[in-house]
């Protein structure tokens, strides 16, 4: 398992706080977004992080929100609900990645949750050439509006299945992208405390970066867009 490394990134007007573990040799690199209320230091994003690790990716664990703007949101703020703001500083994240020599152009992946899946979901339709694989874990897509049909890389949509409303919004999102696999952990609730659901989620997480962002070609050198679609930003 990696070290992390406390680092402040430059993104969207704002610098935010993050820990970056690189693994030396990583297939690619995965970006977390978290959901509304929560932070880099979230233990449930930090367990699949390590999990993550442990097959060979790096990780970021972001905060998606400064700590002004986080004080500001326990005195009732809203910015971590805009989705579209949270979407703008994880492409800004991605970018800044391109510029760090241990994570230039490598394959990037995002893991969301909650609220930071449909800004996963966004951030991966706005750097299409760039990121490879979503996980969103009791994720709400349906907060990405149109930007849900311009994401064209393999999704996993993990839910619980004791947590209706979004299981209902994920079917949905899936029928929607071309690319999406919904898996369901039994008898898991929204934060997946039962035992085992939280390992579960992890372990899949695992398998499908693994596959999405493993392989031969372990950098962006060989990756070429298809017909008309934008290799940048957005």
């Amino acid at each position: 398992m990696a070290t992390a490394t406390a680092v402040s990134i430059p993104t969207a007007g704002v610098r935010l706080a993050a820990d970056v573990a690189v693994v030396e040799q990583a297939a690619g690199i995965v970006v977390f977004a978290h959901g509304s209320g929560s932070s880099r230091h979230s233990p449930r994003n930090q367990m699949v992080a390590g999990r993550l690790q442990g097959v060979g990716l790096s990780t970021v664990l972001a905060d998606l929100l400064t700590p002004e703007e986080e004080q500001a949101e326990q005195r009732g703020g809203m910015r971590r609900f805009d989705v579209a703001l949270l979407a703008g500083r994880l492409a800004g994240i991605i970018d800044w990645l391109d510029g760090q020599p241990p994570t230039t152009r490598r394959l990037v992946g995002l893991f969301g949750a909650s609220t930071g899946a449909a800004a996963a979901l966004i951030a991966a339709a706005q750097r299409p050439g760039r990121v490879r694989a979503v996980v969103s874990r009791g994720g709400r897509p349906d907060l990405t509006g149109t930007e849900l049909t311009r994401v064209r890389v393999p999704t996993l949509l993990i839910v619980g299945q004791s947590d209706p409303e979004v299981l209902r919004l994920n079917e949905q999102a899936a029928a929607a992208l071309p690319a999406a696999d919904l898996r369901v952990v039994p008898n898991a609730t929204h934060l997946f405390a039962e035992p085992g659901a939280l390992e579960q989620v992890a372990g899949w997480a695992a398998e499908w970066f693994e596959r999405h962002l493993a392989g031969e070609d372990l950098t962006l050198d060989g990756y070429l867009p298809e017909p008309g679609e934008p290799d940048g930003a957005s």
